[in-house]
């Protein structure tokens, strides 16, 4: 197999942080640099490292979400790409864990309201809009591939009329055909895999707290969901497939497709 197939840049197959590290500078320079610091390489984009720990905070942290965004008031519509695709905002994330406080504190400073914060929020008159709207919108997934009812769900007791709804419209907690894969079955896929000559070409595929993840350098990890016949898929992003290979029982390489082949990688011995 050839290492290397046409890769976009090769930069699909990785996730979003080891693309970020591009330009961790910021092009205004982090909060509270000095005044008139030079533009970095993210210019006029948002900085990738203000806007991943933006999303990341917005999981747990209401003080740092404070922070940055009134610094930076643009940041509480920021996206963040977690790795081929699953991409999330400060109010998504703050969504999906129940964070209400975040997500009211971010709503007022301008967040894009969507139908996950509004199952969590509990405002069930909306949710009824959506659904009346675009019949079958319930199914839709959110980031991480988390259901319409898991954000409801999150949303507690304040959410409960959400939860009743969409129990009664039925498919909102459908998601992708998962598969169980066993202790040892996830042993075999583990191990470094390249697509190139560089430490950048490579990535790792590995067992932890007893999943499956794909990391790539200075990325986070991203779990993967087997789907049977040694085939996976990333979390959040079930349109793309992790296809491994197996020569004499040996698992010995992996393509990663996005429609069309984007790495073809060889595990190392």
């Amino acid at each position: 197999m050839s290492q290397s197939i046409s890769r976009r840049n090769a930069v699909l197959g990785l996730s979003g942080t080891a693309v970020a590290a591009l330009g961790l500078g910021g092009w205004a320079g982090r909060s509270g640099s000095r005044q008139g610091a030079a533009p970095g390489t993210d210019f006029p984009r948002q900085p990738s490292a203000l806007v991943r720990e933006t999303v990341g905070a917005s999981h747990r942290n209401l003080a740092r979400v404070r922070e940055l965004v009134e610094a930076h008031p643009a940041l509480a519509n920021a996206w963040w790409d977690w790795g081929f695709g699953d991409w999330e905002s400060p109010l998504g994330a703050a969504s999906h864990v129940g964070q209400r406080e975040i997500a009211e504190y971010l709503v007022s400073k301008g967040a894009r309201v969507d139908l996950f914060a509004a199952a969590m929020l509990g405002w069930v008159e909306v949710v009824r809009g959506f659904v009346a709207a675009a019949p079958g919108v319930q199914k839709t997934l959110g980031p991480h591939c988390l259901t319409l009812m898991h954000h409801a769900r999150a949303g507690g007791e304040e959410a409960k009329a959400v939860v009743e709804y969409l129990e009664g419209v039925g498919g909102a907690d459908d998601g992708p055909a998962i598969q169980p894969l066993r202790a040892e079955a996830r042993e075999r896929y583990a191990g470094t895999y390249a697509h190139g000559g560089g430490e950048s070409e490579r990535f790792v595929v590995r067992v932890e707290k007893e999943r499956l993840e794909f990391l790539a350098p200075g990325g986070t990890p991203n779990r993967l969901h087997y789907l049977g016949n040694d085939e996976f898929f990333p979390a959040g992003v079930p349109s793309v497939r992790l296809r491994f290979e197996s020569r004499d029982g040996r698992v010995v390489s992996v393509t990663i497709v996005d429609h069309e082949p984007v790495v073809a990688a060889e595990r190392l011995p």
